[in-house]
């Protein structure tokens, strides 16, 4: 693509990527307006133009993550014609690399649990979207949970599983997720 047809970086885009690295590499009692705003290059003025405070930008950090999880989750469905199975696909691949923002949600859950809200939405919308066009509702619950477990793992820095073991869990939910009939719609 030539820089002239790449989408124009905004200020608000800066800055929420420069919180996400600070949350990454500091963790969460280390993310400061300034500290965010030194990082994106832009006034502190300019940061709380954007996000009037702390909270206001770990909001938008929690948003911004589900938000690029559930558009990952919809174009692979699209190109896939099956939901659960982008799912597993989805959920295989972000457990296989750091989490992009995830560091980012557990700085703004600690500063306030209800950050929580849009993640559970999210998830209470495509559980039931999961349910809604299966033939077994109990095989999608099960790969769901499995699935969630683990991002979990990931999430908290508890893996366990080795390699191996990972893609044969990936694997099964693979099969079993074709199985279960759901068509994308």
């Amino acid at each position: 693509m030539s820089p002239l047809c790449q989408p124009k970086i905004t200020a608000r885009d800066k800055i929420l990527a420069a919180a996400v690295e600070i949350s990454h590499e500091n963790g969460a009692a280390n993310l400061s307006l300034d500290a965010v705003a030194a990082r994106a290059g832009v006034s502190k003025g300019g940061l709380l133009y954007h996000f009037p405070s702390k909270a206001a930008l770990m909001r938008a950090m929690v948003e911004t993550f589900v938000a690029r999880v559930e558009a990952d989750l919809e174009d692979t469905a699209r190109n896939s014609g099956n939901l659960l199975s982008a799912f597993v696909s989805v959920t295989g691949e972000e457990c296989a690399k750091p989490i992009p923002g995830a560091a980012g949600v557990l700085a703004a859950i600690a500063e306030d649990p209800d950050f929580l809200k849009p993640v559970k939405e999210f998830q209470r919308r495509l559980l039931d979207r999961l349910q809604a066009g299966a033939k077994s509702a109990d095989d999608v619950l099960l790969i769901y949970l499995a699935l969630e477990g683990l991002r979990s793992l990931r999430l908290f820095d508890l893996d366990v599983l080795s390699k191996e073991e990972q893609e044969r869990a990936l694997k099964a939910m693979r099969m079993r997720a074709k199985d279960c009939g759901y068509s994308y719609k």
